[in-house]
């Protein structure tokens, strides 16, 4: 489909000028005292998400002329492409279909049936797993996709886990990290899950083999009962010895696969019910994203706002602060999901753009952020739009504790923007910095699929705008082809055709 890029229409150019004569001196403080209303119109219940926008630095008018970018840039035309399965991922010509993982079952529909099939098939393995006494810990071998959104849900459900199995992530290549987990676990009571779509990344696979060596050595001898493969190389998996193995489709991108079989340690963690109640939150907010009008529409509120953060202010990077320590892995999977999909600096149709893309995103939970870097967001030369994700109830019973890490929270958001004039200097806080206020009403499957999806269809909003592809990842594959190449000469000592520095590292690491 043709999409008009953002800086091709009449509305990025009536936005520079509304930025020029408006924006970039836009005050939060003066927007609030002039403006009563301005929490409610900014504010808005989505699916199990409640996000406050007033603090950030838009009015009516500027919010009016960024709607009317998205209708230029063929935002919703884009979105139904997406749900009609048309092949949107130009340049790996797929289909993008991670939301029919959490749709309900359509029997008119092949890939729907499919779906359901393998579902049922996963979570049913998955209770087995929970049933099985034998099994204490369970290790996921991954990386990317198929590491950060399971290992990021399984940490933020802690709560639900029932099953008093121990989980375990395992992703880089240096074996430092695999040997750390082994160490610590006996062949016996321990399931290996093996994920990796074409069963060849070359990361995990290099784990899974140590994985199975270890556990021979250790006296394992049923690789059948221990190891299991999410994979479409079925014979693959098979030649390693694996024999129970559930795949998923090219239509579901690595850093959209939590919902498919990649979710199998989520399953196992928090039950067959937890995980269809996780598909069902993000379901809900698919519906919400296809079917609201854009001016209340929250995905697309936060990509615009990203957009116009990002080109006309020139904001580089956004910070993560959730304020629960069981969302600590959000901003890493955030991290992914946002600049694998959007760091790019060409369109979909391979010409070069002339404005940002993705920011850089980063963050920790709060209040550990508050003592690292927060001093930088208060008083840096930099203005950073920060992210605050609250829970209002907790999932624990320690008296005084959650007040104080909501209380801490909301200072916070507020110090950010008020800010305090000292006119000694030291203790100026500039204050009018932007930020974001989400709320959940507790740390529920079903309130953690949504606020997965809700970043989601964020994050394709930016990228429709932008009229860049948002699902494929081109630039990891250079320094792949590289590596495998470097490992053989740091074999060798062959360094011909290398450049100098190359050459010099290479030499230097053979004489370790």
């Amino acid at each position: 489909m043709n999409r008009a890029r953002c800086d091709e229409t009449a509305a990025w150019r009536q936005l520079q000028e509304r930025f020029r004569t408006h924006g970039a001196a836009f005050d939060l403080r003066q927007a609030f005292a002039g403006d009563a209303g301005r929490f409610a119109r900014f504010g808005q219940q989505a699916p199990h998400v409640f996000a406050d926008l007033s603090k950030n630095l838009v009015d009516a008018g500027i919010e009016d002329l960024l709607l009317a970018l998205a209708r230029e840039t063929g935002v919703e035309a884009y979105r139904d492409a997406m749900f009609a399965g048309e092949r949107i991922n130009h340049t790996e010509n797929r289909a993008v279909k991670h939301w029919l993982l959490r749709a309900p079952r359509d029997a008119a529909d092949p890939d729907s049936v499919a779906v359901h099939e393998t579902l049922d098939a996963m979570l049913a393995f998955a209770e087995g797993v929970r049933a099985d006494a034998q099994i204490t810990d369970v290790v996921n071998i991954g990386i990317g996709g198929s590491d950060l959104g399971p290992q990021m849900v399984v940490a933020a459900l802690e709560a639900s886990n029932r099953t008093g199995k121990r989980f375990h992530f395992v992703s880089n290549i240096d074996g430092h990290e695999l040997d750390a987990v082994l160490q610590r676990l006996r062949p016996e009571g321990t399931l290996f899950l093996v994920a990796s779509k074409t069963f060849t990344t070359l990361e995990t696979m290099t784990n899974a083999r140590s994985a199975r060596a270890w556990f021979g050595q250790q006296g394992g001898r049923d690789v059948a009962r221990h190891f299991a493969a999410l994979t479409t190389n079925v014979e693959a998996a098979r030649e390693f010895g694996i024999t129970t193995t559930f795949g998923f489709w090219d239509w579901v991108g690595g850093r959209y696969s939590l919902w498919s079989a990649i979710g199998l340690p989520i399953a196992i963690a928090i039950g067959a019910e937890g995980f269809r109640e996780l598909l069902a939150g993000a379901h809900a907010m698919d519906t919400h994203f296809r079917t609201e009008p854009l001016a209340r529409n929250l995905p697309v509120r936060l990509g615009l706002l990203d957009v116009w953060y990002r080109d006309f202010h020139g904001f580089g990077s956004r910070s993560i602060a959730p304020y629960h320590g069981a969302l600590r892995r959000l901003p890493a999977y955030l991290q992914q999901l946002e600049m694998e999909s959007n760091g790019k600096s060409v369109d979909a149709q391979g010409r070069p753009v002339g404005f940002g893309t993705s920011p850089v995103l980063w963050g920790e939970p709060g209040t550990n952020g508050q003592h690292a870097y927060f001093q930088m967001l208060h008083q840096g030369t930099d203005r950073v739009p920060v992210e605050f994700i609250a829970v209002k109830q907790p999932s624990h019973a320690l008296p005084g504790h959650h007040d104080l890490l909501l209380a801490n929270a909301l200072a916070q958001a507020q110090a950010l923007m008020q800010g305090k004039a000292d006119p000694g200097g030291h203790r100026n806080f500039a204050g009018n910095r932007p930020s974001t206020f989400f709320l959940l009403d507790a740390l529920t499957p079903a309130a953690l699929g949504a606020l997965v999806a809700l970043y989601e269809h964020r994050v394709f909003t930016s990228g429709a705008v932008w009229g860049i592809d948002s699902f494929d990842q081109w630039g990891v594959e250079l320094g792949k082809v590289l590596a495998t190449d470097l490992a053989k000469r740091l074999a060798s000592g062959d360094v011909q055709g290398l450049d100098a520095s190359t050459a010099g590292l290479v030499q230097r690491l053979r004489g370790r």
